[in-house]
């Protein structure tokens, strides 16, 4: 099939984004288990980790990671680009059996061919971008009546989960934090694509900074952004990454694609069977995601009785003593 050469351009970028992503999901990890050991963690409300540089170095993976990410929105739709943010849990999940010791089992290998291959299904069958020639046509689109729903109906349950769930049930349940990171992220991006096209557009000679609908959006990206860090840097610092990671993957891009469908209208040039296809491409990644998050679940079985004793302390779920066994935290690990 055919490929747009604005789809290749976005392609090799959201390569390269999931490759420095991925990356820095270790390396921050590093920096907040360190800053833990020396101070208040995160996770407790601490920000010792800002003074951590592998937290930095972690971060500014993630903020060049973020860049590609946001260039490759300019040029491809976020059918395309969000799905291949499943590479950057494959380059995690492989990093955080190295470097982390969290077992990656025979399934988390499965999960992550079946990413690979969910991923070439979307790219194959994406649909090709819409053409704009303003922001100003951007910002028709997002104060249609159908996305100005979308977004009331984020804000409110960002609002919940922070101010009534999160207190509460942050700390043993990690949908709260990957919740809120994930429901304000899809307005990330569709934020962060209009500044895209804006920059892409003034590069070609049509200057859209003169606009105050592209500070707007600049502003909520930068607002949206902060946010999700503050959040995302709970969940990392409480759980297990090879957990994170997928469940927020999964959550992030259902949530995007939602946002997308609703306010730039992808699928509408599309055939039923090219749907279908991406339908089943993201199915796959689901799957794959869905069996790099059992990866964790398997290594929670009692340890041997003879080599474990109840003061066992690793990184490890694998190796983890039964007393302190916990599905949804692995906050014992990390409280030591």
């Amino acid at each position: 099939m055919w490929i747009s050469s604005d789809n290749i351009h976005g392609f090799v970028l959201a390569i390269s984004s999931s490759i420095f992503i991925g990356s820095s999901f270790i390396v921050k990890k590093k920096g907040l288990k360190k800053a833990g050991a020396n101070g208040t963690r995160a996770g407790m409300g601490g920000h010792s980790y800002l003074l951590e540089p592998w937290w930095w170095a972690g971060m500014l993976s993630m903020l060049v990671g973020e860049a590609a990410n946001f260039a490759a929105y300019a040029f491809a739709p976020a059918i395309l680009v969000t799905p291949l943010g499943a590479l950057s849990i494959i380059f995690s999940a492989v990093l955080a059996h190295f470097i982390l010791e969290e077992k990656l089992h025979i399934f988390g290998v499965l999960g992550c061919v079946l990413c690979v291959v969910g991923s070439t299904t979307i790219v194959l069958h994406a649909p090709q971008e819409r053409a704009i020639e303003s922001v100003k046509q951007v910002w028709l689109l997002a104060t249609e009546p159908g996305f100005l729903v979308y977004t009331a109906i984020v804000l409110i349950a960002v609002a919940v989960l922070i101010f009534r769930y999160a207190p509460r049930y942050g700390q043993s349940h990690m949908i709260v934090y990957v919740g809120i990171c994930s429901l304000m992220g899809s307005l990330t991006v569709m934020s962060v694509k209009t500044v895209g096209i804006a920059l892409k557009l003034t590069f070609s000679g049509m200057n859209q900074f003169v606009y105050f609908q592209t500070w707007l959006f600049t502003i909520i990206v930068v607002l949206c952004c902060l946010l999700q860090i503050n959040y995302l840097n709970k969940a990392l610092d409480t759980f297990n990454t090879a957990v994170i990671s997928p469940v927020y993957y999964v959550m992030f891009t259902t949530f995007t694609i939602i946002a997308s469908m609703i306010m730039f209208k992808d699928w509408d040039s599309q055939e039923a069977s090219q749907i279908a296809t991406e339908l089943c491409g993201f199915v796959t990644i689901l799957s794959g995601t869905f069996l790099l998050h059992r990866t964790k679940d398997m290594g929670d079985g009692p340890s041997p009785p003879a080599e474990s004793p109840v003061f066992t302390h690793t990184n490890s779920p694998s190796v983890e003593s039964p007393v302190f066994t916990n599905s949804h935290s692995n906050t014992s690990r990390n409280s030591g």
